[in-house]
């Protein structure tokens, strides 16, 4: 079953329609699965398909997308927004490595916490069912370079 099928039936689940504005909105976060895209970029890569739909319907349907646990709603600490879609073949949603010289984000699809987990079961009495965990700092090119997000960075090549 391709991604959009099962997103189909995840709104149908929930007794909502998959419309073809919401399916266009899903479209653009599949094919830019690895860019966590804030509300604006969303909108301006949909208005390709559908040039009436307004910045309004973008931003209900990210909440509606993030409110079924389609996508997760994060904030890398610039104050913006951004939407990363939830991968079905892992418990948790993966890491992320942020430069705060380059502005580079990549994610870490190992889950380097599930024995952290299990600890917290035991000793707290918790069950964790979801965690994320963003590592913030500078990649070596960066330092020896000392690009800046508004200058071309070999680490964001």
């Amino acid at each position: 079953m391709n991604p959009i099928e099962q997103i189909s039936q995840q709104f149908t689940a929930q007794k909502y329609k998959l419309t073809p504005q919401r399916a266009a909105i899903v479209k653009v976060l599949l094919d830019n699965e690895k860019d966590h895209l804030s509300v604006e970029e969303v909108y301006m890569l949909v208005k390709n398909t559908y040039p009436h739909l307004g910045l309004a319907t973008v931003y209900r349907t990210l909440e509606l997308l993030s409110e079924l646990h389609i996508v997760e709603k994060m904030n890398f600490g610039d104050g913006v927004a951004r939407y990363d879609l939830r991968d079905d073949n892992h418990a948790h949603m993966h890491h992320h490595l942020i430069c705060h010289v380059c502005g580079k984000l990549e994610e870490i699809k190992d889950d380097w916490l599930l024995e952290l987990e299990k600890r917290v079961e035991r000793e707290y009495g918790f069950t964790v069912t979801d965690h994320r965990l963003d590592f913030k700092g500078t990649y070596n090119t960066c330092q020896r370079t000392g690009c800046k997000k508004d200058k071309a960075c070999k680490a964001v090549s």
